[in-house]
């Protein structure tokens, strides 16, 4: 395989961010397992036949992706492994029925069409198979072979600035690290912070909303993002543009012991250039240990909104497969975008090669914006970086031609001279330094860059229950009697599992943009009420000690429907459980549980 570059002008970090809700056992279609399937149909084996090309003749990848813990929990499910082949069958007849359908009506083209979808499903089943159903497993195997980097996400992708605890937040991403662990056999390095969501440390009050207990509560001191993710052994994570335009840059280069920072002064004038601000790595300042100061990457705007918009990007060329148009029974879709407002009845029929050719014209014209944005600082002392940060499903599942237009500009690069590599963010950072330490506001990658998709009229209520189930939490693992019966064990753990996917940032997010609101009510209301009956057998047991017939069965019945997270611990959630990152890097762990204390080790920039 051709190496990197040694002395490359300047880099390319694509990230792609794999997550769906919890879905398995809560439904099928419109809504449910059948989000799973297609998800794992156009994306997750798409990018893997990818990979697979990429290898076969020795292309290098060198992107992250990251896959959520509760989708590697959903992808690892036997119900999914069971039904997902069932689901490509369906497809498969589905296409030869349209085959024979075209076939009578006398339309050649659209009868050559239906042939692609019935061999496209019949290769899936074929990669399907040839993983023996174990999807991560050929995520595992790139990410072993130095091909990619697999990163985490929260849990079950909490938006972390509006959790109400800072146990809360510690354990959305203790458990994202064990699930991590265990399903990836190592430790991830890097994690996607749920819709790039940000919040300092410092003195925080909870929102505004219609609870009266929730205005009784006080205010408190809370740790930052950066905090949680350094004490759970983790390195860097990524924000959207305004937050580190908008950060307050601490006036020093230098880094935290052992990050190799040359202590240059044209280091120093490197990263203060006004066209670096975007285009290089930052450590998070905060009042935590920083010997083990975490990373940011900030997003690109420019070919973010080329990749992603569907209006003015390359996802909404006319040549390219439409999403939205499809033929029932059986789903398929055969017409192309024609245009970003065209009426859906007005759509043109697709042409499959016609969209190849604009794949390569799209990848070139990508390949020459990275290039235009990085110009300005190939000579630069440390070469820049472009993070390239979007949502896996994206590709190949909304833009069902992204698969082929990513392994295009992987091709470009690795084939032609342009200056610009590929790289995997853990590699540029045991390679060059960062540029200094900011302190940045709040926010998000969300419409207005704040917490508004997740925090407003229509989703205010549900924090009133989070919260109320958060601090309940807190309160039962803190007392610690969970520990002294299986039956308490049982109850509290799956307390917290519950209290997990109550905390889930989808439910508000399908709720706020109409996409399937009454879904998205639908599940918080479930595991919420889910929670309730947990929290009443959890009394029921601390008060009878022992629970009657009924209540087991409706507690083995909770377990079955979500059963994820098998290793969960409740420790995560008791007061004053912190963690503090080991100084030794021989330790197989990254970090230990220990009880919360402000650090009496000075920072690099006191030393």
């Amino acid at each position: 395989m051709k190496k990197v570059k040694d002395t490359p002008a300047g880099f390319l970090a694509f990230t792609l961010h794999a997550h769906l809700p919890y879905v398995v056992n809560h439904g099928t279609w419109p809504h449910g397992i059948e989000w799973l399937h297609e998800a794992a149909a156009e994306t997750y084996l798409p990018l893997l036949r990818m990979l697979r090309n990429l290898e076969r003749d020795g292309v290098p990848a060198n992107f992250n992706i990251s896959l959520s813990p509760v989708l590697l929990e959903q992808l690892a499910h036997p119900y999914f492994i069971a039904e997902f082949p069932k689901y490509l069958t369906r497809k498969i007849v589905a296409a030869r029925e349209d085959e024979a359908y075209f076939i009578q009506s006398g339309d050649a083209h659209l009868t050559e069409t239906a042939r692609f979808w019935s061999r496209y499903f019949a290769t899936t089943i074929e990669d399907f198979n040839a993983l023996q159903g174990d999807i991560i497993a050929g995520f595992r195997h790139y990410n072993d072979a130095g091909m990619i980097e697999i990163l985490t996400s929260a849990a079950t992708h909490g938006y972390l600035p509006l959790l109400g605890t800072d146990e809360s937040v510690r354990a959305q991403v203790r458990s994202a690290v064990a699930s991590h662990a265990r399903h990836l056999g190592r430790q991830p390095q890097g994690i996607w912070v749920p819709e790039c969501g940000y919040r300092p440390a410092g003195f925080w009050e909870y929102p505004a909303i219609d609870s009266p207990e929730a205005e009784a509560r006080p205010g408190f001191e809370r740790v930052g993002v950066e905090q949680v993710l350094s004490e759970s052994g983790l390195d860097y994570f990524f924000v959207d543009t305004h937050l580190v335009e908008e950060s307050r840059r601490i006036p020093s280069p230098y880094g935290p012991p052992g990050s190799h920072v040359p202590r240059d002064p044209n280091t120093e004038q490197t990263a203060q250039r006004p066209q670096r601000t975007l285009y290089q790595p930052y450590y998070v300042n905060g009042p935590y240990d920083e010997r083990f100061a975490v990373t940011v990457f900030p997003r690109d705007p420019s070919t973010g909104l080329q990749v992603w918009s569907g209006d003015t990007g390359y996802p909404g060329d006319f040549n390219y497969l439409d999403f939205h148009k499809k033929r029932f029974p059986g789903g398929h879709r055969y017409w192309q975008v024609t245009g970003p407002h065209v009426d859906i009845g007005d759509k043109q029929v697709y042409w499959p090669q016609h969209a190849a050719e604009r794949v390569k014209e799209h990848a070139s014209h990508f390949v020459s914006l990275v290039y235009d944005t990085l110009y300005p600082s190939f000579n630069d002392l440390v070469p820049p970086v472009l993070a390239a940060p979007f949502d896996a499903e994206l590709f190949g599942h909304w833009w069902f031609e992204g698969p082929s237009w990513l392994e295009t500009v992987c091709r470009i690069l690795h084939e032609h001279e342009t200056g610009i590599a590929t790289i995997t963010c853990s590699r540029y950072l045991e390679r060059y330094p960062r540029a200094a330490f900011i302190a940045m506001p709040e926010g998000s990658w969300g419409a207005e860059g704040r917490h508004h998709v997740w925090m407003n009229a229509d989703t205010s209520w549900t924090y009133a229950h989070i919260y109320r189930a958060e601090i309940y939490t807190r309160e039962v693992c803190t007392a610690g009697k969970w520990r002294e019966s299986e039956l308490g064990t049982r109850i509290v753990k799956q307390l917290c599992r519950e209290l997990l996917l109550i905390e889930s940032s989808d439910w508000q997010f399908l709720i706020t943009t109409g996409a399937a609101r009454d879904y998205g009510e639908m599940r918080f209301l479930t595991h919420n009420d889910q929670f309730l009956e947990l929290k009443a057998m959890w009394e029921a047991l601390e008060h009878d000690g022992s629970l009657n017939e009924h209540l087991m069965k409706r507690l083995a019945e909770i377990e079955q429907r979500d059963n994820i997270f098998p290793g969960i611990d409740p420790e995560f959630w008791a007061a004053g459980a912190a963690e503090s990152r080991r100084t030794s890097a021989s330790d197989a762990e990254p970090y230990e549980a220990v009880p919360a204390a402000s650090s009496e080790t000075a920072s690099p920039r006191d030393q």
